[in-house]
């Protein structure tokens, strides 16, 4: 059983098109801040990074914001922040996001989000954290990742183990219960002796 105080959400800065990813964005800030979980995120007030933030902060949630100083030129920093932690690079930034955090969610986004979600589920495979990742798949949004994805089961190039590292729902209280019922995985085979 895991216990979440602080969750690190990965999603866009820009807000998209789809009323519905807006809609669960609020109310999963809304839903962290009822139960006392931190946000922990990339610090913009822009997009969908903004209105998880804004929902958090307007029901009373803490929000922690780490953001590189290069971005801080181009994004629209959220100055209302319960903290904001200003790193020299996008690793540092990514690093710190991994240790303020006790498991992660991401929301639809671009490039930057699908860079996110894959590093850090690598570093999940790899041992390197044993913390939960939840994919919250707003409106099918995420269908043909993870068809693409039990593709790459299918020819080989990930186990089915590995697959189950993923944790996917569409709704929030749902996706939030897998999380907490996290079980650490073992140490990946290829990594010790036993690798057959």
């Amino acid at each position: 059983m895991k216990e979440l105080k602080s969750i690190c959400v990965f999603c866009g800065s820009s807000e998209g098109n789809d009323v519905a990813i807006i809609e669960a964005a609020t109310q999963l800030g809304k839903t962290l801040a009822e139960k006392e979980i931190t946000l922990v995120y990339g610090a913009a007030k822009i997009g969908i990074m903004g209105t998880v933030a804004k929902a958090t902060l307007d029901h009373s949630g803490k929000v922690i914001g780490i953001i590189p100083e290069f971005l801080k030129l181009k994004e629209v920093v959220h100055l209302g922040l319960s903290e904001i932690i200003t790193t020299q690079n996008m690793h540092d930034r990514k690093m710190i996001m991994q240790e303020k955090s006790d498991g992660f969610i991401t929301l639809p986004g671009g490039m930057g989000t699908f860079e996110e979600l894959f590093e850090t589920l690598t570093w999940l495979q790899l041992g390197l954290h044993s913390k939960p990742i939840g994919l919250l798949n707003v409106n099918g949004f995420y269908d043909d990742l993870i068809s693409m994805l039990e593709k790459m089961v299918a020819k080989g190039f990930l186990s089915l183990d590995n697959f189950n590292l993923l944790l996917v729902d569409s709704d929030i209280d749902v996706l939030l219960k897998k999380m907490h019922n996290f079980k650490d995985p073992k140490k990946p085979k290829w990594l010790n002796s036993e690798r057959t």
